[in-house]
């Protein structure tokens, strides 16, 4: 079951109050898998919006790299994935592959409208959105393009995503 960040969860000041649950999470994680979670992120035809707010949520003002979370080159090296964009058909392909790629347990994020919805290229001949209909989605942080802070704390969703898988595998007990 996915989960859905909703406006009012995300609405929170600079300073990001989800810190000490972020960082409980990301070292509780740690003790599974022996370092912090990398992330990888895969543009899907998108109008480059999340892909910047992406990138600001890395920078110092947030910071995500303070909890641990790197951005790393190569989807074999990761165990979260940034979904961006309306998943055009030129891209479709190229997902599933970077999904396949990607080692178990692994999260998805669809972040931005057009990956969760289509977005203004809802019902378009040339996109495939929603993305959950072609890889299964984690956590869904929608916005036209979401705010660092919403795609910050769908990470922390996403984490305890996969704590919950790492601990169905019964690795870890």
């Amino acid at each position: 079951m996915a989960i859905k960040v909703t406006r009012a969860e995300t609405n929170v000041s600079s300073n990001f109050p989800e810190r000490e649950r972020l960082e409980r999470e990301i070292s509780k994680l740690c003790r599974y898998i022996g370092r912090s979670p990398w992330v990888f992120h895969v543009n899907s035809g998108s109008c480059n919006g999340c892909d910047i707010e992406i990138i600001a949520a890395l920078t110092p003002r947030y910071d995500a790299e303070r909890f641990g979370v790197k951005l790393v080159g190569t989807p074999r090296h990761a165990d979260i994935l940034l979904v961006t964009g309306p998943v055009t058909d030129q891209s479709l392909e190229r997902v599933k592959l970077v999904y396949e790629q990607t080692p178990d347990p692994k999260v998805v994020i669809a972040v931005g409208a057009c990956p969760t919805g289509g977005s203004v290229f809802f019902e378009s001949p040339f996109t495939n959105a929603p993305l959950d209909r072609h890889i299964p989605v984690d956590v869904f942080v929608p916005g036209c393009p979401p705010r660092p802070e919403a795609i910050l704390y769908g990470v922390v969703l996403g984490l305890q995503k996969l704590i919950e898988k790492i601990e169905g595998k019964g690795v870890g007990k």
